[in-house]
């Protein structure tokens, strides 16, 4: 790839011809309106990106415009009679800025020159999130702008990302107090927003986190693949739930992951490429490379994304004479075809793969010397994701259209090291394998003039099988495993309008039905006749109603209320226990929201924001270590989840912003009906000196308070979080310099439901800072990762199969040095 990547440059640039983009006629239905509404109309149906440099512009009135035209004309129509003027960037941007004041035709009075203003950094080409610009929720389905959204949504720019380096979801939890995950491994981790967790492990239940590509939904019961962000135009989180627009899986909320659309008016490549050095461990690199290709004079584009990504091992195995193990290496790419159809359609042929290797685990013994781990077995581990997808578009009469289609295949290969002290080395093996079929077709009236709405249906399957295998090394026989499918057919529908000056409210509903179908896997022939009841219940429907309202009010300028209800669901399906195969039950969370924000996000000196909710989760699902010590899944029972959240932003001179935010949460089980739990305490905590209370009664039955002492918080969710961030940018000559700062602290949380996995995590700080000395054509980058070169836990499961595994914990990654740089032609 090294060599080819100079080629394909030269190739590109001998080839490009003198595009005439700003003359390319496209076809235009803007309504009249405020700036606000008509600027992402603009943009879409020009396939460009326009930034609003002066915040007091956005609700002036400007005219309607229909028809065939350039994108230079378009603009120019619109601003007709305004005293906004549109001044080009590039080939794909523009900026509306203010007119300058005639000078005045009779001078009043001498006054002194003028100051020079500062000179200013360069201002990035895209719309979404930009200084100055105004942020659109299009993960709202309504293009609705973030000042008129009633809920927490996060914008997260895709260049911000990618700055410092590219470490996939790592770099959102790094931004954002309210995220979490596991640390098991980059490709089988479990995504966690607002407190809803559910449980350490990746089994049967459904994710807590909706993972969108776009409007492609990424998975349903399998891990965060933990795609690599290059080339993406932004990503918006959603605070949860949000079952009304997203369905089933989205309790906690989504994560929406835009990336960069083929471009029909420019040729062009990019690289990056960086080396990095690891204290107490073995180097590693990174090579990207970005190309777009116009394919004719028709409006078609290709775009192509790669990337190899390894991270050198810094954890040692004395035991077996290991240094280093825990490496991973990161191949992928992603394709995307765009064909103009001609009367505004547009189709998207789009594909994704990408392969994670890790040569073994991240964790460490507890009492063993920094970053050392002795274990009998490698436990290597794979995760090979695969995504093809079809969208078509069509924008008409203020209206858009768009139906996304996609297949997914999703495997996941584990290992863990289930030796015993004494005996031979044993492991176990876990794969899971998942196929996904999802269409969603939607009509929507992008949000302007006071209102918006969506309608849509949607069609998924997904059937997901997990196999496991136990042994030695040589020979290993089958375990139990089980295969769940789910059909799922859905309608919904969300309005949103200005009821008052001022006041705006929304409403929704989505009607869902499932059917659900499982089945075990090698199961021994005497167990499954024991179990054939169990077995003649996995096939059931299911229907769902999920309806939402809120209202939003701005009683004072730069002052907004918002008040929400919103419901999320999670199908049921069959789980594992021992030998035998057993149906846990579908769960609902119901949850109000306030909050009160302050100033304009991005476009005023100063800005805040505050959120409270209060969840009620009924029937939880959660993954929990069995009897026998294998991982299982059940309703454990029903919980209360509060959550307070707030940031806020400071911007005191042009260049340099101030960032800040914090979470609290407080979470518990307040009711437990699994009886599996009940035995597994029973066999933990019964006749153990020391124990407060009786932890059995004289009938052998635990009591309710025994149990939600020892069970009762919600797992892996930390109570606490606080997050800051300091941003600098500022020309220097021809270039451009930036700087960017992080510290965040992540409180105590407990690993999971259950005695077993009681242990605690957390209470740690990641520091962080990044640099790049440059402009739009080339860089020089440096990041400093772990500035303190802390140790941490930010996991506490190592392999739940031998004993002892309360004495695992998973450090962060020690002080990591970054160099790079990166090209554009």
């Amino acid at each position: 790839m090294s060599r080819s990547l100079p080629l394909l440059a030269a190739a590109v640039l001998l080839c490009a011809p003198a595009a005439a983009a700003a003359a390319e006629e496209r076809a235009f239905d803007v309504p009249k309106g405020s700036l606000a509404s008509a600027v992402p109309l603009i943009s879409r149906q020009g396939g460009v990106s326009i930034s609003v440099a002066d915040a007091g512009l956005w609700n002036g009135r400007v005219k309607a415009v229909r028809g065939r035209m350039s994108v230079d004309e378009a603009i120019r129509r619109m601003l007709a009679g305004t005293d906004a003027r549109a001044v080009r960037v590039s080939a794909t941007s523009w900026r509306i800025e203010r007119r300058p004041s005639p000078p005045p035709k009779v001078a009043r009075r001498a006054t002194s020159p003028p100051k020079t203003p500062p000179p200013k950094a360069r201002e990035p080409d895209n719309l979404v999130a930009g200084p100055g610009d105004e942020i659109i929720v299009t993960a709202s389905k309504t293009d609705l702008p973030y000042e008129n959204y009633a809920g927490v949504a996060t914008v997260l720019d895709g260049g911000d990302l990618a700055f410092g380096g590219e470490r996939g979801m790592e770099s959102i939890l790094s931004r954002m107090a309210t995220v979490s995950s596991t640390h098991l491994g980059s490709g089988r981790n479990k995504l966690f927003i607002r407190g809803i967790a559910d449980s350490s492990f990746t089994g049967p239940t459904q994710s807590t986190v909706g993972q969108y590509l776009g409007d492609i939904r990424l998975s349903y019961n399998a891990p965060d693949p933990d795609l690599r962000l290059y080339d993406i135009e932004s990503v918006e989180v959603l605070e949860g739930p949000q079952g009304t627009l997203y369905g089933a899986g989205s309790l906690g909320g989504i994560i929406r992951v835009v990336p960069q659309a083929p471009d029909p008016d420019a040729q062009y490549v990019q690289a990056i490429a960086g080396v990095s050095l690891t204290q107490h461990g073995d180097p590693g690199g990174d090579l990207g490379a970005t190309v777009n290709l116009p394919v004719g004079d028709n409006g078609h584009a290709l775009r192509l994304v790669g990337y190899m990504v390894s991270d050198g091992g810094y954890i040692d195995n004395p035991f077996r004479g290991q240094k280093d193990v825990n490496r991973v290496n990161v191949r992928g790419g992603r394709g995307t075809f765009r064909f103009d159809a001609g009367d505004d359609w547009t189709v998207d042929f789009g594909g994704l793969y990408q392969a994670t290797l890790s040569d073994d685990a991240q964790y460490t013994d507890r009492d063993a010397p920094p970053l050392v781990r002795n274990s009998m077995v490698d436990q290597n581990a794979s995760a090979k994701y695969g995504l093809g997808t079809i969208v078509i578009m069509k924008d008409w009469d203020g209206l858009h259209f768009q139906s996304s289609n996609a297949m997914v295949s999703h495997r996941v290969f584990e290992r863990f090291d289930a030796s015993k002290e004494g005996e031979p080395p044993r492991i176990l093996d876990q794969r899971n394998t998942t196929r996904l079929f999802v269409s969603e077709t939607r009509l929507s009236r992008p949000y302007h003039n006071g209102l918006g709405w969506v309608i849509g249906a949607s069609i998924l399957d997904n059937r997901t099988r997990q196999k496991r295998e136990f042994g030695d090394a040589f020979m290993q026989a089958p375990l139990t495993g089980v295969t769940n499918s789910i059909t799922e057919f859905t309608g919904y529908g969300e309005a949103t309008a200005e009821i008052f000056p001022n006041v705006i409210a929304s409403g929704g509903i989505r009607f869902s039905h499932a059917r659900l179908n499982g089945s075990g896997e090698d199961v021994p022939l005497a167990f499954a006749v024991a179990n054939r009841e169990i077995a003649a219940s996995a096939h059931r429907s299911e229907t769902d109603l999920l309806p939402s309202a809120s209202i939003l009010a701005s009683p004072f300028h730069n002052v907004t209320l918002y008040l929400r209800y919103q419901e999320g669901f999670r199908p049921g399906g069959l789980a594992v226990d021992s030998n035998f195969v057993r149906r846990f039950r579908n769960d609902q969370v119901q949850t109000f929201e306030g909050g009160i924000r302050f100033g304009e996000k991005g476009r005023t000196p100063f800005d805040a924001n505050i959120s409270v909710s209060h969840s009620r989760w009924r029937d939880i699902q959660a993954d929990f270590i069995d009897s026998n010590g294998f991982p299982s899944t059940a309703n454990i029972g029903d919980g209360r989840i509060t959550s307070i959240s707030g940031a806020f932003a400071v911007r005191p001179m042009r260049g340099l912003s101030l960032e800040a935010g914090a979470v609290y949460n407080h979470s518990r089980v307040d009711e437990l009906f699994a009886e599996a739990l009940r035995t597994i305490v029973v066999q933990n905590f019964s006749g153990t000196p020391g124990l407060p209370g009786a932890p059995v009664n004289a009938d052998g039955s635990v009591t309710q308070d025994v149990l939600l002492g020892r069970l009762g918080q919600i797992p892996n969710v930390a109570r606490y979080a606080v997050r800051g961030a300091i941003n600098y940018a500022a020309p220097m000559g021809d270039e451009d310099f930036r700087i960017n700062g992080w510290a965040n602290y992540i409180g105590p949380s407990r690993l999971g439901i259950g005695p077993v996995l009681g242990e605690g995590q957390g209470d740690y700080v990641d520091t962080g800072v990044a640099m790049r000395l440059g402009n739009n054509r080339r860089g020089l980058s440096l990041t400093l990762t772990n500035l303190f070169d802390a140790r941490g836990n930010r996991f506490s499961l190592g392999t739940p199969f031998v004993e002892g595994s309360a004495g695992f914990l998973t450090p962060l990654r020690p002080r990591t040095l970054r160099i790079a740089i990166d090209l554009a032609y």
